[in-house]
């Protein structure tokens, strides 16, 4: 993993950033329950497993560069860009990522631990309370990485997706410093 070299965007690697949104799998879906003040989930688990992409996000990468209030850290293996995450400066004091991404050829290799330590060192420095981040239910593997890397889940929405029939939930993530 010596190889991975994590770097804030440049203007040089925007053309780029996109490289690592990559289609993940669909195993199952988180169903979370609220009780006594705490929430727990169980999984349900797909018969068959299906694959979906994000389409590439089409930003003003610029506005994330030289910002003190948002930034981009891309994950390079040599001059090609197998990962990134976007972070802003939350008005609740967290670190909001906006997105974590990790080629598909590079997956289960420590860089989506990486990019999470480094957002969590920039908060820090940003002396911010913590990382938040949200995931839709059916995204199961993404929400185990984040319960694994010390988020807890701290919400759900109902409605957010209203306008896309195939998810249910929205699923808000959580890890305090």
């Amino acid at each position: 993993m010596s190889r991975i070299q994590l770097k804030e965007l440049e203007a040089s690697l925007i053309n780029q950033v996109n490289d690592a949104n990559n289609p993940f799998p669909i195993i199952g879906r988180m169903i979370p329950s609220y009780i006594n003040g705490e929430w727990t989930y169980i999984e349900e688990l797909d018969h068959d497993v299906k694959e979906i992409s994000f389409p590439d996000d089409q930003i003003n990468w610029h506005g994330y560069m030289s910002q003190d209030n948002r930034i981009v850290y891309v994950a390079m293996d040599a001059d090609e860009c197998v990962g990134q995450i976007r972070i802003v400066k939350d008005w609740n004091r967290f670190a909001y990522i906006e997105n974590i991404a990790v080629r598909m050829t590079y997956r289960k290799q420590g860089i989506g631990r990486m990019l999470l330590e480094t957002a969590e060192r920039w908060a820090k420095e940003k002396e911010l309370i913590g990382l938040s981040l949200e995931a839709q239910n059916d995204n199961l593997i993404a929400c185990r990485f984040y319960e694994k890397e010390g988020f807890q889940l701290g919400g759900v929405d109902t409605i957010k997706q209203h306008a896309n029939p195939q998810i249910d939930l929205t699923l808000y993530w959580y890890k305090i410093f």
